[in-house]
């Protein structure tokens, strides 16, 4: 898969990075990407949630009164769940919300994301930004160059670039992202994504070493 490499202008630079098609060109898998977002989304909550039960609230042991002979309902302690202040039935507890997805599932499933993008068109290669300093408005520029200043978007670099990353941080609609750190939910996440083009090379090098 050819792609052009474009410039800070959006102009075309006439050099072209060719994505390979293991990548790019599989045909999807929603099964396995939706099994990756899920484990993805999961991993997000800390399982923290914890209410008391009624050996844990506050209050009196004692037997509100006794059993027969009152006109009323039994009762037992204060904590009943069934009172204010009591203890609450089947509460949440602390637990974790891992979900196991096999490393050769998780792969997958990123490149039938990738390959998504690839055929709707939403993958843009730029060639390399040198920032001199950190400036949202001039990454800006290059975005609106690019049009795709308007969407939401994924930034990959092959390396950290703090002038790039300082600049990223502040648009909300912006992520920006090292290849090595690429996840199937960021991917499905954004509407186009932007390549370096070192980024891009470094796809086709990958596959070459491994050919």
């Amino acid at each position: 898969m050819q792609v052009d490499v474009l410039n800070s202008k959006g102009k075309k630079t006439g050099r072209t990075v060719e994505l390979p098609e293991e990548i790019f060109g599989q045909e999807p898998n929603s099964h396995v990407v939706y099994l990756a977002v899920k484990q993805y989304l999961a991993a997000q909550r800390q399982g923290t949630h914890k209410v008391k039960t009624r050996a844990e609230v506050q209050g009196a042991s004692r037997k509100l009164h006794r059993q027969k002979g009152t006109g009323g309902s039994r009762k037992g302690n204060i904590r009943n769940p069934l009172y204010k202040g009591g203890g609450t039935i089947f509460g949440p507890k602390p637990h974790s919300y891992d979900i196991k997805v096999n490393r050769k599932v998780k792969d997958l499933a990123r490149i039938s994301a990738l390959s998504s993008k690839a055929k709707a068109n939403a993958i843009v290669v730029v060639e390399d930004l040198n920032m001199e300093t950190p400036k949202t408005k001039n990454f800006m520029d290059v975005m609106s160059s690019l049009k795709v200043a308007d969407k939401k978007a994924m930034f990959i670099m092959p390396e950290y670039n703090d002038n790039v990353q300082l600049s990223i941080r502040n648009v909300p609609s912006m992520l920006g992202v090292l290849l090595s750190d690429i996840n199937t939910y960021d991917i499905v996440n954004s509407e186009v994504l932007i390549l370096t083009e070192s980024a891009a090379k470094i796809f086709a090098a990958d596959e070459k070493a491994e050919a």
